[in-house]
């Protein structure tokens, strides 16, 4: 699988890239940087550290993308993962520096170039994407897939009740996306919460395997899993980026989908980001509501459920 990854780097989007790179028969063809979890030049490094314990340093070309959402105030998520999004671990700058073209007309570069062949896995807000598909409409059609992070199947977010951090960012950028005729798999902080857990006893296997790839698992994810024990009471850490890698890169272990139509509400304050997601269960808008006339098709396979057991297995071995 030829494979564009456009992050925003801290934490498990360390882990996703890890998970990406130890997957055979898969190439990472360039990295993206979007605004979010954390200042943005400090995200390019981190993604450049990342590939480099990967052991692609040199290898995949990091390109900057857009540093500020499409209309709103930044939000960072560094209260999560540290204010340089590796638990402070300072690490040494790599050798490899970033591109110096932006990450938008990389993106649209390499997906028209190469039709039907890239498959892109969005694990930031979704600036960047929603700026290439403007400026290039017909990417939606020429990419082969997009998984996404983000959103919520109609559950509990992150940042409020109603929104899950990616999402709530720039939701002007997700409905964007969603509404531009991609091929979409979904998976959601809903689906994260049930399934990407790793616990202490897992978070214990890893650093006891003290190679190169498990040692930096466990520097970058102290701070997180220090933010586990003090708000939810116990240490292990939720990886919902490395769970769309595996999901999108592993096969059988996405267990249950459903397609459904998926919109992004961008006008409430109470319910900034909310991401609608429909259900068989909720009967005909236009027989509940006949002004509100009938519902848009599909637009994304949203993932439902997962073999857990096989994604902590899958993430442990990309730490090997």
């Amino acid at each position: 699988m030829r494979l564009l990854i456009d992050t925003d780097t801290a934490g498990d989007d360390c882990f996703s890239l890890l998970v990406a790179a130890a997957q055979p028969d898969t190439k990472i063809e360039a990295v993206t940087i979007c605004n979010g979890n954390i200042g943005f030049e400090q995200q390019i490094e981190n993604a450049l550290k990342t590939l480099e314990v990967a052991g692609l340093g040199g290898q995949v070309p990091v390109y900057p993308g857009c540093p500020k959402p499409l209309l709103r105030e930044h939000v960072n998520a560094a209260y999560v993962f540290g204010p340089d999004g590796m638990s402070d671990a300072r690490f040494p700058r790599t050798r490899q520096r970033p591109e110096p073209r932006h990450a938008v007309d990389a993106m649209i570069e390499l997906i028209m170039a190469n039709p039907g062949e890239i498959t892109l896995i969005a694990q930031a807000p979704l600036t960047n994407i929603a700026v290439a598909v403007a400026m290039e409409p017909r990417i939606a059609g020429a990419l082969k897939h997009l998984w996404i992070m983000g959103g919520t199947d109609n559950g509990v977010g992150n940042v409020t009740p109603a929104a899950e951090y990616n999402f709530y960012v720039d939701p002007e950028a997700a409905a964007i996306v969603f509404a531009a005729g991609f091929d979409i798999s979904l998976v959601t902080w809903t689906l994260s919460l049930a399934a990407s857990m790793m616990g202490e006893a897992d978070l214990a296997e890893v650093a006891a395997m003290r190679t190169a790839k498990s040692d930096f698992f466990t520097t970058v994810n102290a701070t997180s899993a220090a933010f586990s024990r003090d708000h939810y009471g116990h240490g292990g850490t939720v990886h919902p980026d490395a769970l769309t890698s595996a999901c999108a890169l592993v096969p059988g272990i996405v267990t249950e989908s459903a397609d459904c139509l998926v919109q992004i509400e961008i006008a409430s304050t109470l319910t900034r980001a909310y991401s609608s997601v429909s259900s068989p269960r909720v009967p005909k808008q236009e027989v509940a509501d006949p002004a509100l006339g009938k519902a848009k098709e599909a637009n994304a396979r949203v993932i439902k459920a997962v073999d857990a057991a096989t994604f902590r297995r899958c993430l442990k071995d990309a730490l090997r």
